[in-house]
């Protein structure tokens, strides 16, 4: 219980980016077809539009490996005070977000972009704190 109190503010901010993360990836695998659709008419304009199948599996891929990493960085920081997946975790969460932002920026999602970045403000602030 000592190790959950040490690093319960990491572990809020995993338990944050666990949500995040899982829950887009289950949307992609549950409505793969509809995210496709609504993405290709999003990046039609864009030099991305005929990748968007491969950036969606990506994406995808990386969202589901960082939720699992935020399970596992909860799981040692609150067992056996290790930090390594919980780091692992919050900077893949940081460069999905800044692929996400990348995105957004390109297809002119303003709007987006700046939702993306309040959740790219939250991971900084969390792997700033499971470093220092």
């Amino acid at each position: 219980m000592d190790n959950f109190m040490t690093h319960l503010v990491s572990i809020t901010i995993l338990l944050f980016l666990l949500i995040t993360f899982l829950q887009s990836g289950i949307d992609k695998l549950i409505d793969w077809k509809g995210n496709l659709e609504w993405l290709k008419g999003h990046f039609a304009a864009t030099f991305m539009s005929k990748m968007v199948p491969l950036l969606l599996a990506t994406i995808l891929l990386i969202e589901v490996i960082t939720a699992v990493c935020c399970i596992m960085g909860i799981y040692h920081l609150a067992v056996d005070n290790d930090t390594y997946f919980g780091v692992l975790a919050m900077f893949l969460a940081c460069i999905t977000l800044l692929m996400l932002l990348f995105g957004q920026r390109v297809a002119k999602d303003y709007q987006g972009a700046l939702t993306i970045t309040c959740y790219f403000i939250v991971a900084v602030f969390g792997l700033y704190v499971i470093t220092s």
